[in-house]
């Protein structure tokens, strides 16, 4: 599918691909495995399953699945201690402060569609203190159907009044690229995200891949000019 001559919106996902926010969760695992005084893991460990969520998490640090009676409490308590310290080390990726800059000076919106509840994606955009704020944010919250279903792409879509066709959607899971694919977006897969051992954004069929974000902003950069 070849990229828009002019995007109508740009809309990223935003654990991975906006925000970098690993270190965080890589403090909250640790700290929850010195208070039980085990041994610090890899960081990389955590950072590959940053987009399983919670779940995928805990799982990683404590091999401790769903269904185990403990697993509830471990949940309860890594987001309890994450929503405590959201945005303190969280950045966004090289370049993509400027890229949102530069879409506020073009007049083009934009967006974030993430499966992050709300409770925790709110205060990490005001944290991120972006100029311009974003002109929409769709969390799990707003719909009935997460990613890869399409329905929140399309919401933001419409909260941007903008045809999907003619927005832009970055994220770097399969599901990001699956769910912009059938909303009808121009599909870029972050490669430069949290990608699990073994996975290859070539195989996610996106129009495009950027490896880095700096050239995801280049991209976007000669669309908008």
């Amino acid at each position: 599918m070849p990229g828009p001559s002019k995007p109508e919106a740009v809309l990223f996902d935003l654990d991975g691909t906006l925000v970098d926010t690993a270190s965080e969760f890589v403090s909250v695992v640790q700290q929850m495995r010195r208070t039980r005084h085990l041994a610090d893991i890899a960081e990389d460990r955590i950072r590959s399953v940053v987009s399983n969520g919670a779940a995928g998490m805990i799982a990683a640090a404590f091999d401790c699945e769903p269904e185990m009676p403990e697993f509830d409490v471990l949940r309860d308590e890594f987001l309890n201690t994450y929503e405590q310290q959201l945005g303190r080390s969280a950045h966004p990726y090289e370049g993509l402060r400027e890229l949102l800059r530069e879409l506020g000076l073009s007049d083009i919106p934009w967006g974030v569609v993430t499966n992050k509840m709300r409770r925790f994606a709110e205060p990490l955009m005001a944290a991120m203190d972006f100029n311009p704020p974003t002109n929409a944010l769709v969390t799990p919250c707003e719909v009935a159907e997460p990613k890869p279903h399409p329905e929140a792409i399309l919401r933001c879509c419409s909260l941007l009044q903008c045809q999907p066709h003619r927005a832009i959607y970055i994220g770097d899971h399969k599901r990001d690229i699956e769910a912009g694919k059938r909303a009808g977006c121009y599909t870029i897969a972050a490669a430069y995200g949290y990608l699990g051992a073994g996975e290859d954004p070539a195989s996610w069929n996106a129009d495009k891949i950027a490896f880095s974000s700096l050239e995801l902003t280049s991209f976007i950069r000669q669309l908008i000019q």
